[in-house]
């Protein structure tokens, strides 16, 4: 089968085409034909050697899959032959995702959203499931809840707002002002050009921050943040000064790590075919550009999601 793989660290220029063997399953596995595969900014970093997560070169980067199930072995009982499926295998070991067929765990995949195309599925698992993990799992985010999410025109906070909004909060973002009609066309209740106001005195009290971009903004969200409230952080999940600066404060400190999960793959495609929540895929890139991609990704000016075809 055809993949992309990259022999060591580097620039997009690393990744190459290649052939490998099917990927053989083990029990409790079905063998997924990808039609569609996310790219989001933890593989520019793997890539890179930034975050080498995955040892060594070479390997096969990639882990949001949208395809459709070409074989299972016995024991399977969730999926047949022929089911449209998606989900985020394996996060953060290899999913080997930037290929033509993917073996999962059927308990990491759930079915595709009817209302939305593999395309549009296969931007979903990973920023959609840490929006969820954050927000329903840690936050438990419900009716009238003021939500701050940063960069809410970005993979993970556009899906974010709208996750947010499905549950009846008020969600403010931040955004640059090229994206504020996006962001607004999203949902969200007001947005914040986040290079020309600052944040610690436009915004105040608010019950939950979602930082997606770390670094100052952690610190800054801090003081918009009524005491007792909760600063999720997906970027600065280990900085032990500030979740000592976040309690010492009178607030609370989450870091969010995605993990594969079918029942919140599942919740999110129940909102996708209620009309709710829309994945926004601003370029669509066959798999042998995975360069391209990277590229785009890299450049931080990226609406919503990128995806690579097959």
């Amino acid at each position: 089968m055809r993949a992309v793989s990259q022999d060591s660290f580097g620039d997009p220029t690393v990744l190459h085409a290649v052939e490998v063997p099917v990927p053989a399953l083990l029990p409790s596995e079905v063998l997924v034909r990808v039609h569609a595969t996310g790219v989001n900014p933890v593989d520019a970093m793997v890539r890179s050697g930034a975050f080498a997560m995955l040892g060594q070169p070479p390997f096969v980067l990639g882990w949001d899959v949208s395809g459709v199930v070409e074989e299972t072995v016995p024991g399977v009982t969730r999926f047949e032959v022929g089911d449209e499926v998606y989900g985020m295998p394996f996060f953060p070991r290899a999913g080997n995702a930037y290929a033509e067929y993917v073996a999962v765990p059927s308990r990491q995949l759930a079915r595709k959203p009817a209302a939305i195309d593999h395309d549009h599925a296969a931007a979903l698992p990973l920023a959609g499931l840490t929006a969820w993990q954050a927000l329903v799992d840690a936050a438990g985010v419900s009716e009238g809840d003021k939500i701050l999410i940063h960069a809410g025109g970005g993979g993970v906070g556009h899906l974010a707002v709208q996750i947010a909004k499905a549950r009846g909060a008020h969600v403010v973002a931040t955004a640059s002002a090229a994206k504020h009609d996006f962001v607004l066309g999203l949902g969200a209740d007001e947005v914040i050009d986040y290079r020309a106001v600052d944040i610690t005195e436009a915004i105040k009290g608010m019950d939950v921050v979602l930082d997606t971009v770390g670094g100052a903004v952690g610190r800054q969200s801090i003081e918009v943040l009524r005491p007792g409230g909760l600063l999720l952080t997906i970027v600065d999940r280990m900085d032990r000064e500030l979740r000592a600066a976040t309690i010492d404060a009178g607030r609370r400190f989450a870091g969010i790590t995605v993990e594969p999960d079918y029942v919140g793959l599942e919740a999110l495609a129940a909102l996708v075919d209620a009309g709710k929540l829309r994945p926004y895929v601003e370029h669509a890139i066959p798999l042998d550009d995975a360069a391209k991609a990277h590229e785009l990704i890299e450049s931080g000016r990226t609406q919503g999601k990128i995806v690579l075809t097959l």
